[in-house]
């Protein structure tokens, strides 16, 4: 199995305090990785990391064979942060497009990412007037455009209601099987279930990389949440 993501000791500080200490992980091709841990864990840290807009103190980062935020890589990863990167005076058309030429990407993509995020009948409503979760799908749909080979969300499920989320999930598990590689980071643990494969950060560590199954395997717990907090109670109990 090929891997999409090769993270060595990844170590970075903020304003003089480690918050990352010494990642490892390898994130398969092909799958989705669900980057799950509550607030503050360091999910959005290590996910700047791996597209380039992070200093790192130390580590090493691989990204589809090249240093992470190499310019080889800027039309084969998608990224949306968790805030809405959108022009507000903008329509949601005039946005994507904008991002599609700037991407040197297809025109076309610019149909194909609204119809994938649910805002078919809403592409000349200004992005300023929309909701908050609609806002956030317009990123998500900048994310998509131009068919990436990895795909890196920031909570892209927050603020949406159940019936979208559920789209969402459907979509990320598509877009996998078609071979794209998606790392999506979440503090909802019940969407660690609809993920190939879990990253478990608390507090800037890496408490588990592997599979759902193999989780309750090793916690004997019936669900990713108590699994979770197995681990973390593990882990202090050590400390």
């Amino acid at each position: 199995m090929t891997n999409s993501i090769q993270v060595r000791g990844l170590r970075v500080t903020r304003s003089g305090r480690e918050v990352l200490h010494g990642i490892d992980a390898d994130l398969p091709a092909g799958q989705v990785t669900g980057l799950i841990g509550p607030s503050g864990s360091g999910k959005s840290t290590l996910i700047r990391a791996l597209v380039g807009v992070q200093r790192i103190s130390g580590g090493s980062i691989t990204v589809l064979g090249h240093p992470a935020g190499s310019p080889a890589l800027r039309r084969q990863v998608g990224y949306s942060g968790q805030s809405a990167a959108v022009y507000p005076d903008l329509t949601v058309a005039q946005n994507l497009r904008y991002f599609a030429a700037v991407r040197r990407d297809d025109p076309a993509e610019v149909r194909r990412a609204i119809d994938l995020v649910g805002l078919t009948g809403r592409e000349n409503q200004l992005a300023g007037a929309l909701s908050g979760g609609q806002r956030s799908r317009v990123s998500l749909a900048v994310a998509l455009l131009g068919r990436s080979r990895l795909i890196v969300l920031d909570e892209p499920t927050v603020g949406l209601d159940p019936v979208l989320r559920a789209e969402l999930w459907q979509l990320f598990g598509d877009l996998a099987a078609d071979g794209v590689t998606l790392l999506i980071s979440s503090h909802a643990m019940d969407e660690a279930q609809r993920c190939d494969r879990l990253m478990l950060l608390r507090e800037g560590r890496l408490l588990f990389h592997d599979t759902p199954a193999r989780l309750l395997e090793r916690t004997g717990e019936p669900d990713a949440e108590r699994g979770f907090v197995s681990l973390v109670h593990s882990a202090e109990v050590a400390a």
